[in-house]
Order: structure tokens, then C-alpha cells, then sequence
């Protein structure tokens, strides 16, 4: 591929991925706006929950309609549907006078998120050259990773900067001052815009434009990206797919699919109960319950947001060498010994000594290397590319229904086991995640959609890329 090639295709999966950036800004946004919100409003522990999970309810709405839309209208205009929903929930949150509309907001912006947690990923393998499709989806989480990171930097920002501001007109006194939890919330319409601006200059989907008919269009796109010699042979690859009769759901649940849509649905489930929601809601509460301040808790939240950021960038490295197997083994036995680790520390007192930021940034350097990522990569890869869109909505929308439960009951562990006894709990899901994987994960490194979806129909009962 040429550098003028190699250069296209990164910007548009930098545009794409603004969509995760908003989805882990969104995410981690909360982490500072929920104390405030919580004193403020003296909110119970099921209704701290519901505050957190009203968007995450958001998300499951917009993923159930996004592997329709996606497959019925393009992967790119649901995008810009997200983006413009992004735009109403940040001006909402910071503007709506009533904390119910807030969390009606939230909810709006959860259906974006959603949408976008689907279709982003699915875009970019689709886009993507098969030698580097690990490392362009990998920059989706890692666009996440660094909206956390922002929505942290912005939280501590607008947090330590309270009183310092007396010359503001009383609207943003309002949203930086008095209520600086609506400034923490509406800081997203700014990368909100950028996206919905960049999204009218990337192209459609060539693979789903060729799916639909669209020979012409596709494999100029095509050309475009990666290079004449790879529009000379995608036309062939999916000829039998363009050709083919419209496929439906109950495609996963043929003899060939059963163990992708196992696979689509453990990946996601383990990614959420591997505690790393629990970090980012509620690091805070966690961290003040070992007896440290809002304020440097903070700022401890932005060194975790850091570390997450810099550790992707090992995956993004390493996906496309290693593979998506021996990267998901390493990371979930290491993200199970640090959690553990992490408990005792809890359970022995140990929450002012530098160990207890050891082993949270450990759990981090494992999760941000192959968990984090790999959910999307995986699932991205290993449906039949006439319902993938369908097929990968299915796999997210375990992701967010199981990001949902965990939001939820998250504070009733704080409070019934306390820290260490949850961080527990999420390290035996992280040993779980680890058999799983090793029965089940097959490798898909190096080869293209088609011919990943070729070999599980070849071999119904043991793939051949398990060898």
C-alpha cells in the first residue's frame, strides 16, 4: 500500500473513531459529574445506580435498532444519526434545569452511543486492509480510551477551577460554578460537532455498497483506499455475497455460525464483568472510601485514564503481530492476578501505600491491551458479511446490557462486600474469561472478512484458523 493510500485510510478511521471517543467520554464523564450530582440531590444507592444506568439503557435502545440500520441504510448514516444525537444530549445535560431531564438527556445520548458502538467498529473492518484490520479497529478503543482520559482532564479541570471564576455571565456561572457537574456534561458538544463534521467527508462502505449492488461505486472506494491491485480482486471475493439471497437472523444459528455467536456473545459479557466499569463509574467512591479526597481522587482517576490510553497503544502494536488469541490469554490471567491483588490491598488497609496504584494500573496495562480492544476486534471479523451489521448489534448489545447490570450493581457490592469483596467478584470473571477463551477463541489475524467467514462455513465443527 502507498503512503498516499496508507495515509487515506487512517483518516478515515481517525474520523470514525471520534465515535468511540465520544463513547468513552461519555462513559468516564460520570466519574466526576456522579458525587456531585449524588450530594447535591441526596440520591439513594439504587437511584446513584439509575443515574449511571439511564444512559447505559440509552445504549441498548440504540444498539437493538443499529444492526438494522446499518444493514438497510449503510453504515454511514447512522453515523451522522449519532452524531447529531451526541449534539442534543451534551446541550441537554448542561442546559435542562431538572435532573430528570438530565438523565432523559443521558438516555438520548445512550442511544447514540449505542448506535455508534455497533456501526464504528463494523465500519472500519470493512474499510480496513485484512494486514492491518486488527490495528485500525484497536483505534477505535483506543479513541475511547482517550475520550476517558479528556473527560477526566475535563472533570479535574473544571472541578479545581470552581472558585476561581467571578467575571462569568450567571448562564455559565451556572454550568462552571454552581453547578459544575452540567460544565463536566456539556464539555462533549465540542468533539460532538467535529465528528458530525467529519463523517459528511468519509466515504460509504465499499464492502456494503458491493453487498447491495453496488460493484461500481464499491470497488472505486476500494481503489481509492487500499490500492488498484486490491480493487482488481475484492469484486470476486464478493460476488457470491452480492449475488446471494438476503440473509436473515437465523443465519447465527446455523451449524457453521454457533460458535461465532458464542464467541460474539462471551467477549462483550467478560469485557464488562472484568471491572473495569466499576473503575471508571465509581473510581471515586472507591477511592474516597479509602479515605482519599474528591479532588486527588481525580486526579488519580486521570493517571488511570492516562495509563489506559498508553497501554492500548500495545495493542494497537502488537494485534496484527501476536494475534488476537495470545494477546486475549496474556490479558485475562494478568487482569485476574491484578484484581486480586488489588482486593487485598483493600482488605488489609493498604489504600495509602503506592501498591494499591500498582495493581489498579496493572489491571489497566492488561485490560487496555487485549480485553478492551479485542471484543471489537473479534466480533468485528467473524460474521458473514451479509448480516454483519445484525450480528455484531447482537455482540454489543450483550456489551452494554451487561455494562447496564454492572452500573447498577456496582454501589450494592460497595456496600454489601465492600471494595475488596468487589474486586473480587470481577476477578472471577476475569478467570472465567480466561477458559473461555482458551477453548473458544480461534485465531483471525492476516485474513480477509471473506475468507474468515469461508472457513467456518468449510468446517462446521472445528474451523480450520483454530490451527
Amino acid at each position: 500500500m502507498s503512503a498516499q493510500k496508507r495515509s487515506s485510510v487512517f483518516l478515515i478511521t481517525l474520523v470514525a473513531s471520534l465515535g468511540g471517543f465520544l463513547f468513552g467520554f461519555d462513559m468516564a464523564v460520570i466519574s466526576g459529574v456522579l458525587p456531585l450530582v449524588q450530594k447535591q440531590f441526596a440520591l439513594s444507592a439504587s437511584q446513584e445506580g439509575w443515574f449511571v444506568s439511564s444512559a447505559l439503557l440509552g445504549c441498548i435502545i440504540g444498539v437493538a435498532f443499529s444492526g438494522e440500520l446499518s444493514d438497510r441504510f449503510g453504515r454511514k448514516k447512522p453515523l451522522i444519526l449519532t452524531a447529531i444525537l451526541f449534539v442534543a444530549s451534551a446541550l441537554g445535560c448542561a442546559l435542562f434545569p431538572n435532573l430528570n431531564g438530565v438523565i432523559a438527556f443521558r438516555l438520548l445520548g445512550g442511544i447514540g452511543i449505542g448506535i455508534a458502538s455497533n456501526v464504528v467498529p463494523l465500519y472500519i473492518s470493512e474499510i480496513a486492509p485484512a494486514h492491518i484490520r486488527g490495528r485500525l479497529v484497536t483505534y477505535y478503543q483506543f479513541a475511547l480510551t482517550l475520550g476517558i482520559l479528556v473527560a477526566y482532564l475535563s472533570n479535574a479541570t473544571l472541578l479545581s477551577g470552581v472558585s476561581t471564576s467571578q467575571t462569568t455571565t450567571s448562564a455559565l456561572s451556572a454550568l462552571f460554578n454552581h453547578e459544575v457537574w452540567r460544565g463536566m456534561l456539556g464539555m462533549g458538544v465540542l468533539p460532538a460537532v467535529l465528528f458530525l463534521f467529519g463523517l459528511l467527508l468519509i466515504p460509504e462502505s465499499p464492502r456494503w455498497l458491493i453487498q447491495k449492488g453496488h460493484i461500481a461505486a464499491g470497488t472505486l472506494i476500494i481503489s481509492k483506499i487500499n490500492g488498484q491491485a486490491q480493487a482488481e480482486i475484492d469484486p470476486n471475493q464478493f460476488a457470491s455475497e452480492s449475488n446471494s439471497r438476503k440473509s436473515s437472523y437465523k443465519e447465527l444459528f446455523a451449524p457453521a455460525m454457533r460458535k461465532a455467536l458464542l464467541i460474539g456473545i462471551l467477549l462483550p459479557l467478560f469485557s464488562q464483568f472484568s471491572g473495569i466499569n466499576a473503575i471508571i463509574y465509581y473510581g471515586p467512591r472507591i477511592l474516597g472510601n479509602a479515605g482519599i479526597s474528591l479532588s486527588n481522587s481525580l486526579i488519580s482517576q486521570v493517571i488511570f485514564g492516562l495509563a489506559n490510553v498508553l497501554f492500548t497503544l500495545f495493542a494497537i502494536w502488537k494485534v496484527d503481530s501476536w494475534g488476537r488469541r495470545p494477546l486475549y490469554l496474556y490479558g485475562t490471567a494478568g487482569a485476574a492476578i491484578s484484581l486480586v491483588l488489588t482486593g487485598i490491598c483493600f482488605y488489609f488497609n493498604a489504600t495509602s501505600s503506592i501498591w494499591l496504584l500498582v495493581c489498579v494500573l496493572a489491571f489497566l496495562a492488561f485490560f487496555a491491551c487485549s480485553i478492551g480492544p479485542l471484543k471489537f476486534v473479534v466480533a468485528a471479523e467473524i460474521f458473514p458479511g451479509a448480516i454483519r451489521g445484525r450480528a455484531l448489534a447482537i455482540s454489543i448489545m450483550v456489551m452494554w446490557v451487561a455494562d447496564t447490570i454492572v452500573g447498577q450493581i456496582t454501589p450494592i457490592l460497595l456496600n454489601e462486600l465492600g471494595s475488596a469483596g468487589t474486586f473480587w467478584f470481577f476477578a472471577f470473571f476475569c478467570i472465567i474469561a480466561f477458559i473461555a477463551v482458551y477453548k473458544l477463541l480461534p485465531e483471525t489475524k492476516g485474513k480477509s472478512l471473506e475468507q474468515i467467514e469461508s472457513e467456518w462455513k468449510e468446517e462446521t465443527d472445528k474451523p480450520v484458523f483454530f490451527h
